[in-house]
Formats: structure tokens, C-alpha cells, sequence
């Protein structure tokens, strides 16, 4: 089987705005990796992001706010015989973002960031939110800018 390499933005949106979570990898002040699943939103070029105020991943972010950004989906057990072990692969679609996290501090621009993780799992567009609520959450993004994706068995 080949791997199709994606080479449109195009191609890879559809992947993203298909997927119900993200994982999110990054790594700590002494090299170890971590990686989380997250709830996201995408619009405008940017992977939006929500949390807690305070943890191993924020405590991770400030001190590097590096990150690969994996969606995955589609997946699909196949094969070429089914009597034939070595003829099984997984067909799939995914697409990696890396980049760098922009936290999102202006109170409007987190409302903003949430609305738009809303409409992904919702498909609606006006919410409202209440104070004490987005100033207890932590938001931030990362563009899409460097983005590549594979498909396996499409």
C-alpha cells in the first residue's frame, strides 16, 4: 500500500475540521515529551485551544511553546487477503501541525476562541458566556502555516 502524501490546505482543512479531538504533544523543561488530547476549533488559518489556568501543561507552554498539533480519522481496519496476515494495514487520514502557542489574553478575543471551539461540535454560531467563565479558562492558538498530512489506503 502507499502513503499518499496531501499537498493542499484544502486536502488537509477537511481532515481537520472532521476530527472530534486533537492531540496535542509537547515537552517539558527536561526533554521528556507530553501529549494530551484537546477539544479545538479551527478558523481563519488557526488551531484554537482551551484549559485550565494552571498545570503541567500550562507550567509546559510558558516555558516552550513549541507543539505538534496530530488529527487523525477515517480509520479503517483493511487488508489485500484477508488469510494473509502481512496484507492488513490501517487506512487513514491525518494531518501534523507544528508550531508555536499564542496565548490569548484580551477577554473579547477569548470569548472570540471559545465561540469558534464551539461551533466545531455544535455547528452553531451565537453563545453567550458568562464572566467568571472566561476568566477561569485559559485560551490560546497556533496557526496552520506549517502543515502536512498522508492518507493510507484512499
Amino acid at each position: 500500500m502507499r502513503v499518499k502524501i496531501l499537498k493542499t490546505p484544502i486536502e488537509m482543512t477537511k481532515i481537520i475540521i472532521s476530527s472530534k479531538i486533537c492531540f496535542v504533544s509537547m515537552v517539558d523543561k527536561n526533554g521528556m515529551p507530553y501529549n494530551l488530547p484537546f477539544n479545538f476549533g479551527y478558523k481563519d488559518n488557526y488551531i484554537y485551544l482551551h484549559s485550565g489556568l494552571e498545570g503541567k501543561k500550562i507550567e509546559i507552554l510558558k516555558n516552550n511553546p513549541n507543539v505538534c498539533i496530530a488529527f487523525s480519522n477515517s480509520e479503517e481496519l483493511a487488508y489485500q487477503n484477508e488469510h494473509v496476515a502481512c496484507s492488513y494495514f490501517m487506512r487513514y487520514k491525518s494531518v501534523l501541525i507544528l508550531g508555536k502557542v499564542e496565548f490569548i489574553e484580551d477577554y473579547n478575543e477569548k470569548e472570540k476562541a471559545l465561540s469558534i471551539v464551539m461551533r466545531h461540535y455544535t455547528g452553531k454560531e451565537d453563545f453567550t458566556f458568562k464572566a467568571p467563565s472566561v476568566n477561569n479558562v485559559l485560551c490560546f492558538r497556533v496557526s496552520t502555516e506549517n502543515m502536512t498530512g498522508k492518507a493510507m489506503g484512499y
